[in-house]
């Protein structure tokens, strides 16, 4: 007989619905059999070692979970890749369509070029710029929308951060070149801005 002890794996589960029930008796398990050792290279069975992520890493990355779960509660059902595929089939041909169109009634406009990612930056360029008075004729007086134009440059500063490690060298030094110069531009108007120019607020009766 073999010294080792054995032991009573008891469910407490089972004992707690037993004695709702009245019994008092506890349900006991066998003690199960021992299994056979893993094959070298799987994964050994029960409890494994959980390495958590360092406390500063996952604080970085909730803040960012926690704004983006509300959007995608409110976003529906992406399509699927056929209905992607159909829809820009038909996008396509509805374009070339109007294309044809203009040039059958001006026969000098020659093909237009393909949409890429400099027309995306000089867009939010021209945006910003008009938003901050350029472009004004001369002897009219600039409308200012300093706020649309910092919220166009932030714009910009999004799709540098969501595009980074993605763009040709050209793209990236592209975008930078024009977020650097919008930057300057808004702190240049901004700094024309100070308190003196703003009414004060009327005194208390």
């Amino acid at each position: 007989m073999s010294d080792t002890p054995k032991f009573e794996v008891i469910d407490r589960r089972k004992m707690k619905a037993e004695e709702e029930k009245g019994s008092g008796e506890a349900a006991v398990q066998p003690t199960p059999a021992e299994k056979p050792a893993p094959a070298p290279g799987e994964p050994a069975p029960g409890p494994r070692l959980v390495v958590n992520e360092p406390r500063h890493e996952a604080e970085k990355k909730e803040p960012a979970q926690a704004a983006e779960q509300p959007l995608a509660d409110e976003l529906p059902a992406a399509p699927t890749a056929e209905e992607s595929h159909k829809q820009k089939a038909a996008y396509d041909a509805s374009a070339q369509r109007l294309e044809d169109l203009i040039r059958a009634q001006n026969p000098a406009v020659g093909p237009q070029p393909p949409v890429g990612f400099e027309h995306l930056v000089q867009q939010f360029y021209l945006s910003a710029m008009l938003q901050m008075g350029a472009g004004t004729q001369e002897g009219q007086r600039p409308r200012v929308d300093i706020m649309g134009a910092r919220a166009t440059i932030d714009l910009l500063g999004v799709l540098a951060k969501k595009t980074r490690g993605n763009l040709t060298e050209a793209e990236d030094r592209m975008l930078q070149s024009v977020l650097f110069e919008l930057r300057m531009a808004f702190l240049e108007l901004t700094s024309m801005v100070s308190v003196a120019s703003v009414p004060p607020a009327p005194a208390p009766k």
